[in-house]
């Protein structure tokens, strides 16, 4: 199965339009317009069931002592964990393709509406739920697709994962507001192809491209 995009090519920056946040000359970043990408695929098994469609970043820092924090950086040995920005499942198997802004355009305070979408399929949440949990303004679920927000601090760019599955079964056994890693045990033996796009972000002046 082969995976692209016409939004970016493999190995690439992720270009702003995609962003949760984009680089600022006052206060470090400003909210981006934040459209999903345009996906398409094919190749996929003729037993083919449904797809799910994963984006995660694996650069995320394990420990937010010096976060956004002025004068500090965020080290480059620091270790890392997984922030899921996209989750969505049960994608019909006729599907190739997802058009660009058709399921994300702009930051929405409070989190986004989910998990059922027209056509079968469902959003899971993303990772910006639990960050923004304690901010009063920002704090709700937040379904479906979130860009690349990382430390403006960061020493590191970060890699944002875009994944296809080719699933054998056409509803995933997980529901309500699940999660990305949820997910992940839920297609564990029920894979049947894959295909990733990897991309990177960084709004740190001083990490190069």
């Amino acid at each position: 199965m082969q995976l692209s995009s016409l939004s970016f090519a493999d190995g690439a920056v992720i270009p702003g339009e995609f962003a949760f946040c984009i680089p600022a000359t006052e206060g470090h970043v400003s909210l981006g317009a934040n459209r999903n990408p345009h996906l398409a695929w094919n190749g996929a098994p003729a037993a083919t069931q449904s797809f799910v469609v994963i984006c995660h970043d694996p650069d995320v820092p394990s420990r937010g002592d010096d976060v956004n924090q002025e004068g500090r950086s965020v080290p480059a040995d620091l270790p890392r964990v997984d922030f899921f920005h996209w989750v969505l499942i049960d994608l019909p198997a006729t599907t190739i393709g997802i058009a660009a802004g058709s399921h994300a355009s702009g930051v929405t305070p409070g989190g986004k509406p989910g998990p059922d979408l027209p056509d079968g399929s469902r959003h899971g949440i993303n990772d910006y739920t639990g960050w923004f949990a304690g901010d009063a303004q920002m704090k709700g679920n937040y379904f479906g697709y979130d860009g690349p927000c990382p430390p403006w601090n960061d020493s590191i760019r970060h890699r944002y994962v875009f994944t296809v599955y080719a699933l054998d079964v056409a509803h995933l056994a997980v529901d309500g507001a699940f999660t990305g890693q949820q997910v992940w045990n839920a297609i564990a033996g029920h894979i049947l192809a894959q295909s990733s796009l990897t991309v990177t972000y960084s709004l740190n002046p001083e990490v190069p491209a």
